[in-house]
């Protein structure tokens, strides 16, 4: 737990602090973007402007700025500030952080912010314990979490609470942001005289991919690498790509971005767009997810949104993963994009999932209905002595195949439709022969 009262004061005396740390902005009008968040009259930055902070939720990506805001807030409404970590925090640090904010208040400091990065990691007890200290207002809770706060954290925690969706920042933000580090000679790396030209600057920003923090910190070990040339420092091409060459793609794998990444290469395969279902693929590969959930996602695909209308899909889908099964990485990963593709160019279908969805749904709303009498089993005398069976129709001895005007269904439920075939591919055909065969019911 830590606190200050002046969060931005700088010490020659002060031990090593990060560049991410020195720069950070000092006040609203240094912060880079989020401007649908910090824009004037919006109610975030009315309650920065009025200095009546109210708890929050920051929810966004690592490096957007987070952190920032919450110190903001403390400095521009005069209240402590308080700052406590998820994953290193427990009850007795909560209690600790509490009993401060007393401190505070009976030293007429109206509210305290209460900053709790990663409060996703809190348990429900923990976050429970928080309640009645922002209702009484002895605390300005501001929680940060890079996970979707409706599925981590409470409804009684949510509900006091207004949740801010921050943004990854865009190349031109972080260009600025380490352009500012480069003159800034107090706290940043102007007094080390570093050139570099301005497309590796954009190159570095590039791949920060959004997070300023890590854009600030691959600059300072880009400074470290640095040339010494005439009083002065030359980073050049090849420092960038030493301090970007591994990958800096966010992905979370198992994380609220990595579904939504499936969820993007899914519905490029139902939106008939090969292409940007293979970029979607191919994130997911670079990111690291492993390929046989991959494969696992494009056997639901085929069978979801294919469907009868090209039932060659779900074969090719499961020939796909057992195709990487047996070549492994990267042969495989080909094995499976062929199937990607195919699914993505087949005609669409979703009529029997819709039909399946339909029929589970009556199956365990309905209750027990009872099987029809002709369509019950009978291997024994006495139930064929119960009619069991009795006046089934055969169909292989009727007419086409088909014992016109039979149900098959409880007396309930006599002639529900539940699938209905599509205009395109395979049911096309599949509807024209229903169609032929139920006109015979009508007779």
């Amino acid at each position: 737990m830590s606190s200050s009262n002046d969060l931005f004061a700088q010490s020659s005396e002060q031990h090593y602090r990060p560049l991410a740390d020195r720069m950070r902005p000092r006040n609203v009008d240094e912060f880079v973007g989020q401007p649908h968040l910090l824009k004037e009259n919006s109610p975030l930055r009315a309650a920065i402007d009025s200095g009546r902070p109210h708890s929050m939720v920051l929810w966004g990506p690592p490096g957007t700025g987070k952190t920032t805001i919450a110190h903001l807030i403390s400095v521009h409404c005069k209240v402590p500030f308080i700052s406590l970590s998820a994953v290193l925090s427990g009850v007795k640090e909560i209690r600790a952080a509490i009993d401060q904010a007393k401190q505070y208040q009976a030293e007429q400091y109206p509210t305290t912010v209460l900053f709790v990065d990663e409060v996703h990691r809190f348990n429900k007890s923990q976050q429970d314990a928080f309640l009645p200290h922002i209702e009484n207002g002895t605390v300005c809770f501001i929680g940060a979490t890079t996970e979707n706060p409706s599925f981590e954290l409470n409804n009684a925690l949510l509900s006091r609470m207004r949740t801010y969706v921050l943004k990854r920042l865009e190349v031109e933000d972080i260009s600025d942001c380490l352009q500012e580090a480069l003159n800034d000679a107090q706290r940043g790396l102007g007094e080390q005289q570093i050139h570099i030209e301005e497309s590796l600057i954009d190159m570095l920003a590039t791949a920060a991919d959004g997070d300023a923090r890590r854009a600030l910190t691959l600059l300072e070990v880009a400074s470290d690498l640095a040339k010494e040339q005439d009083d002065c420092k030359i980073i050049d091409q090849q420092v960038i790509e030493q301090v970007t060459q591994s990958s800096l793609r966010r992905f979370d794998n198992k994380g609220e971005y990595f579904y939504d990444l499936i969820s993007a290469l899914h519905k490029s395969v139902r939106g008939t767009d090969p292409d940007a279902a293979l970029y979607w693929y191919s994130r997911m590969l670079d990111g690291g997810c492993d390929p046989i959930y991959i494969a696992r996602r494009v056997v639901r695909i085929a069978s979801e949104d294919i469907g009868n209308a090209d039932p060659r899909g779900l074969q090719i889908a499961l020939n796909a993963w057992d195709a990487y099964t047996r070549l492994g990485t990267p042969e495989g990963e080909l094995a499976i994009a062929h199937a990607i593709v195919f699914l993505a160019c087949a005609p669409k279908s979703n009529a029997v999932y819709m039909a399946f969805n339909q029929a589970m749904q009556d199956a365990k709303q309905k209750g027990t209905l009872e099987v029809p009498m002709h369509l019950r089993n009978a291997p024994t005398k006495l139930m064929k002595e119960l009619d069991y069976g009795k006046d089934y129709r055969y169909a292989h001895n009727e007419e086409d195949g088909y014992a016109s005007g039979e149900n098959y269904f409880p007396e309930e439920l006599y002639g529900t439709r539940y699938y209905s075939p599509v205009d395109r591919g395979l049911e096309i055909k599949i509807k024209e022969m229903l169609q032929r065969l139920r006109s015979k019911d009508q007779k």
